[in-house]
């Protein structure tokens, strides 16, 4: 590899493709589930009349309430600015689509709904990466021994000082 490696595998924004910063600038995840749940309910309305379960109304409302889903995955996409009123209302209208699509789209496109809006909810822009616990660690040990590049109990400038004026154990006046 030639220049410098980065820590985590990640490479520079500036290396990455457009569409890479696309994805990664807004809830794409949540937005796509949110989409793909919507389509799924669409699509499972269209099945033949035995697999159909005639559970409400399957009228405007059976064919409405997933479209309105697909509707507010592709604004998650396209418009994340306003992510938590659309992942606010998708979870609320994946939830009304029990009654009024065949149970949801048998399941999967409400799962995939309710899911799609956590996610987008849940969904921080411009977030740093997570300090693993092992970073958090050697940091505190870098603040607590200052200017020695050994840790508490190793041999160093700072351990022999302190062993210095220790005498029997109990502490001496150091010279």
């Amino acid at each position: 590899m030639s220049g410098p490696e980065l820590s985590g595998g990640q490479q520079p924004v500036a290396e990455q493709d457009a569409f890479t910063r696309w994805v990664y600038g807004r809830p794409f995840f949540g937005g796509l589930w949110l989409t793909v749940g919507g389509a799924w309910i669409l699509l499972t309305m269209k099945a033949s009349v035995k697999v159909v379960l005639h559970i409400g109304m399957q009228g405007l409302a059976g064919y409405l309430l997933p479209t309105l889903m697909v509707l507010l995955g592709l604004l998650i996409l396209f418009s994340p600015e306003q992510r938590l009123f659309y992942s606010i209302t998708g979870v609320l209208i994946s939830m009304g689509t029990w009654v009024t699509s065949n149970l949801g789209g048998f399941m999967v496109g409400l799962l995939l709904g309710v899911a799609g809006s956590v996610l987008t909810f849940g969904w921080l822009p411009d977030q740093d990466r997570r300090v693993s616990r092992r970073e958090r660690r050697e940091q505190g040990r870098e603040a607590e021994w200052p200017g020695t590049e050994s840790g508490p109990g190793q041999p160093g400038p700072a351990t022999d000082t302190a062993h210095a004026g220790m005498v029997a154990g109990t502490p001496q006046a150091t010279q």
